[in-house]
């Protein structure tokens, strides 16, 4: 059975599933702080772990396996999710590899109504440094409705790379001012904190949820 972290109250309408990136655990201070925002913001948030995290908590350091092979661990996730009773409208998603994984299995849940939305923070649309290895292919067909939360200093996709891509018209990008990879922006530099940035962030799936939802 998968384990999760809740945030926010069981009778919140719409229910928020988040998977970790690559590197940090799902209690990470990035992973809580943004579980938090979205509580706030009137969501039930629930967080789990990939198998190889969850190993790493018992000492196994295993490095982060390709992205689409923990695919069925985010459906079982899903699964367990339900099968505790969490009700109503699902939207799946996560930071970085988290994300891209809720993206490769997005639209053959919302075909099955097992989820309405798909939220991803920090996208990794290429390796840093490395452009043309593109994990843009699924992107230009999907259908789930999207956010893809983005910093404008990401160096997983920059903003004059990402609106090249030809993106899928279900997708929305929300570019953060100044913001990196964990979407934390130079307060001394853009004026923004990152708890701004995370304001905006729950307040902007709050809105775009209820759109989709309704």
């Amino acid at each position: 059975m998968t384990s999760f972290l809740f945030d926010g109250h069981d009778t919140a309408p719409i229910t928020i599933l988040l998977a970790h990136g690559a590197g940090a655990s799902m209690d990470s201070p990035s992973m809580t702080a943004t579980a938090t925002a979205l509580a706030t913001a009137g969501f039930q948030v629930a967080r789990f772990e990939f198998h190889y995290m969850a190993a790493r908590r018992y000492g196994h350091r295993k490095p982060p396996p390709r992205a689409e092979t923990v695919n069925p661990e985010y459906i079982k996730a899903i699964a367990d999710l339900r099968a505790r009773g969490v009700t109503g409208p699902l939207i799946i998603g996560g930071k970085s590899m988290g994300g891209r994984v809720a993206s490769m299995i997005a639209d053959e849940m919302f075909a099955k109504g097992e989820i309405v939305g798909l939220v991803c923070l920090g996208y990794p649309f290429h390796p840093p440094g490395k452009p043309e290895q593109l994990r843009t292919r699924h992107l230009t067909g999907l259908k789930t409705p999207t956010l893809i939360f983005q910093g404008t200093r990401d160096e997983f996709g920059t903003p004059e790379e990402v609106a090249g891509y030809g993106l899928s018209d279900s997708i929305e990008v929300v570019w953060l001012e100044d913001g990196d990879h964990d979407l934390k922006p130079r307060k001394s530099i853009s004026g923004f904190s990152a708890g701004d940035h995370l304001k905006t962030l729950a307040e902007t799936v709050r809105d775009w949820a209820g759109r989709i939802a309704s």
